[in-house]
């Protein structure tokens, strides 16, 4: 992986913020894909230890400079212990500007894939995941920085 886009990949701060300031003077703006209360993928169930074909909250976003998505980003919560209120007004608003004002929040390891996202037909370089903690609340966040992120800010192409 090159430094330019370890930098982005590997970064433990709101990709929200990164994303606003790494585009001006287009607007952030988040496009909800979907929303719902569904079953998990294997993997994905697994990262949070959710048993086999328990149902969960599950979100897929575009996160978007202007209208040019950058990244896309599906998020998967066990229902059990889901701020519902905070999390099904989200709306147009990304995940992150609610993760990070949480004061107990914690982060686990970021794993890196090269796999399509799978729910967008955007491709792009690199997609990561990790699991943010917050009291009781768990949530997976998965993110994959897309071409059109790389064109526009002169990324290589891995």
């Amino acid at each position: 992986m090159s430094p330019a886009w370890r930098r982005w990949v590997g970064s433990r701060d709101s990709l929200t913020q990164r994303l606003t300031e790494a585009g001006q003077p287009r607007p952030f703006q988040v496009h909800l894909l979907d929303q719902r209360t569904g079953t998990p993928r294997r993997d994905e169930a697994q990262a949070l230890a959710l048993p086999p074909g328990r149902q969960a909250w599950l979100r897929e976003v575009a996160l978007c400079l202007g209208e040019s998505p950058w990244v896309v980003a599906r998020s998967v919560a066990p229902l059990e212990g889901l701020p519902a209120h905070d999390l099904e007004h989200l709306g147009e608003r990304s995940l992150g500007s609610w993760l990070f004002r949480q004061p107990d929040l914690e982060r686990g390891e970021i794993e890196v894939t090269r796999a399509p996202a799978g729910f967008h037909p955007d491709r792009g370089p690199w997609g990561r995941r990790s699991v943010f903690r917050h009291g009781d609340f768990r949530v997976l966040v998965q993110e994959w920085f897309l071409d059109a992120m790389a064109d526009d800010l002169g990324l290589p192409s891995r």
